[in-house]
């Protein structure tokens, strides 16, 4: 049944946010999505090419559109021990991004002069390169580096078996190799603040974006990337605030960064299935420095009766201070929660 005929606006928007995606068959798409003519879809999107934000390549019957590029900056920095990263912000991101509103701003500089940081800090790299980017719908930054690899240095700094680990203890919060100096905050808090992040170093991909009130995940093996390269991208018109984000994930009067967010797909190594105690234990490590931990089941249909018995018995009931929440769970997890703890039922 066709949807509701929306207005200019928002048929507007929809095709801004999906001919990414669709480059295609976003005419159809648009057509579909708000119960108007082909035709109709059709004189938005050439609307969008006049405008600059569309660009349209291919005859009629096989036309794509993408997003119209708007600005492209590259800068190549070396990494010395006089290099600032608010410096660096100041002089050669903010003045490509004057025009955006305030708090699209402060999450960029935020997420930027983090991840600036950390390359000073933990890399060993000699070269760090940005890139500034925007469209309509995403303002870009990326940080590229040629040091030692982030996954490549939490694995060496604390004994981990594989990168994957690295992976999933870097997105609890609170890692650093250097406590005297960090806290471990600074890829935890940038990831959430922008609707798309990912890091890409070695042969691991990493990558987070926002749908909707949803995160999608993807971890994958690529081809080798020396060094670290992370890209972060967020809406011109979003809404978010840097302190949205750190009251999120904040409790006490003193505001301390006490909650958490684990997607459990990150303990998973390739195609096994998590369903032993160690397998448990290496999702449970440092809980302890929360107070709150929200256990993300997305992209898990099952999980082991010993998996689950570790985390929501035995853990929970040596652990009553930690509260453990979870979400995105199937219903075989669902299930196997509740044969592990009775009381629940």
């Amino acid at each position: 049944m066709p949807r509701k005929r929306a207005g200019t606006q928002a048929i507007e928007e929809f095709i801004l946010n999906n001919v990414k995606e669709q480059p295609a068959r976003i005419s159809r798409l648009t057509a579909e999505q708000f119960g108007i003519s082909r035709q109709t879809a059709n004189q938005h999107l050439l609307k969008l090419v006049k405008e600059g934000q569309l660009e349209a390549t291919g005859n009629t019957k096989a036309r794509n559109y993408q997003l119209t590029t708007l600005l492209t900056h590259y800068d190549d920095i070396a990494v010395t021990p006089m290099l600032e990263e608010h410096v660096t912000w100041r002089q050669i991101i903010a003045p490509y991004l004057s025009n955006i509103q305030d708090n699209v701003l402060g999450i960029c500089q935020h997420g930027f002069t983090e991840m600036v940081n950390n390359v000073v800090s933990h890399s060993n790299a000699r070269h760090i390169k940005v890139v500034v980017q925007r469209n309509p719908v995403l303002v870009t930054l990326q940080v590229g580096d040629d040091g030692i690899g982030v996954f490549r240095k939490i694995q060496q700094a604390f004994g981990y078996d594989d990168p994957r680990q690295a992976l999933l203890e870097l997105s609890k919060g609170k890692l650093t190799s250097d406590p005297d100096r960090h806290t471990g905050e600074g890829i935890f808090f940038t990831s959430k603040m922008f609707d798309t992040f990912s890091i890409w170093s070695g042969r691991l991909f990493y990558a987070r974006r926002k749908e909707g009130d949803d995160w999608l995940i993807e971890v994958e093996d690529r081809h080798n990337y020396a060094g670290t390269l992370i890209d972060m991208g967020v809406h011109p018109q979003s809404a978010r605030t840097t302190k949205e984000v750190f009251d999120q994930y904040a409790s006490g009067d003193d505001r301390e960064f006490s909650r958490t967010h684990v997607p459990i797909l990150l303990a998973k190594y390739g195609k096994e299935q998590l369903l032993s105690r160690s397998q448990a234990r290496r999702v449970l490590a440092r809980f302890e420095r929360f107070k709150e931990v929200m256990l993300d089941f997305q992209g898990v249909e099952t999980i082991g009766q010993a998996f689950a018995d570790e985390i929501f018995r035995v853990y929970r009931r040596e652990h009553s201070e930690i509260e453990i929440k979870w979400l995105n769970t199937s219903s075989e997890i669902d299930q196997m929660i509740r044969h592990v703890t009775p009381l629940l039922r």
